[in-house]
């Protein structure tokens, strides 16, 4: 994901939740500080101000907890909080591969191509589904014309973020298009390892039986930082922005490629704060 990293620091300049901290700091000063930083640049802090303050007089020691895994999210280098993501150790480096490889599996490897020769694009649908009903993957399909507009707002927006919903707000997922391949990682994950950054969901588009009129999309998905259900959401949120037509998320995705210092997390937020988890 290197070619992310350049609009990302534009983006989340001032974005981080790190703070530095004294040894010789008392927990009522360390609890001040985390407030201020919270007010700022937490756009959930208004939203949670009350629960926030009834806390801190009920329950100090639980406070000062809360207020260190927010704060410092990343310690001795693992995640402080099961809700903002646990995938925090990079990836293997890879060796560099041609534009538009697949590096996953082909559909040949999942399913025999001389049995689907003689099928419809309905059959094929069918068949695709039903194969991974009892599997842990994402599946699903898409027509030619639908595989044709994902593409090409990909080519414009090959970048983006998408809010994930959780026990404690949202978290931003980041979402990169490489060739007929989408890939998911934490944006946490990526402020710490950059193009080293872990996958938490791997969509990919198998396009070998696109002259039925289908393409078939498989999503395998890390089951230690997503659920399934997470999983589709994010899936269902990719098609919101990339296959509707829709002017508030297309201007949305416009403001993060274009003028990504104009860009507002709470924008994003109210675009998708309606959607229920399957």
């Amino acid at each position: 994901m290197a070619c992310a990293r350049k609009v990302f620091s534009r983006v989340f300049l001032n974005n981080s939740l790190t703070a530095s901290r004294s040894i010789s700091m008392s927990a009522s000063r360390r609890a001040e500080q985390a407030i201020d930083k919270l007010k700022e640049e937490n756009p959930f802090y208004s939203k949670y101000a009350g629960k926030i303050a009834k806390l801190q007089q009920t329950s100090a020691e639980e406070f000062l907890d809360r207020v260190e895994r927010v704060v410092n999210p990343i310690k001795d280098g693992r995640s402080q909080a099961r809700s903002y993501s646990e995938l925090l150790n990079p990836k293997e480096k890879l060796q560099a591969k041609e534009q538009g490889e697949i590096p996953h599996k082909k559909l040949s490897d999942i399913m025999k191509l001389e049995l689907l020769a003689d099928k419809s694009a309905e059959e094929l649908s069918q068949i695709w589904l039903e194969y991974h009903k009892t599997k842990e993957v994402l599946a699903a399909t898409l027509t030619t014309t639908q595989y044709e507009t994902l593409m090409s707002r990909a080519k414009e927006h090959p970048v983006f973020l998408l809010p994930l919903p959780r026990s404690e707000g949202f978290e931003f997922i980041m979402l990169q298009f490489s060739a007929n391949t989408v890939h998911f990682t934490p944006l946490l994950a990526y402020q710490v390892h950059h193009e080293n950054a872990p996958e938490c969901l791997t969509l990919v588009h198998y396009t070998e039986v696109e002259d039925k009129g289908v393409v078939l999309m498989r999503g395998e998905y890390d089951s230690k930082v997503l659920t399934a259900q997470e999983a589709q959401c994010l899936a269902n949120e990719l098609q919101m922005f990339y296959l509707k037509a829709d002017e508030s998320k297309l201007r949305l995705l416009e403001t993060f490629t274009r003028k990504p210092d104009e860009f507002k997390h709470m924008d994003l937020i109210k675009e998708v704060e309606n959607i229920q988890l399957a």
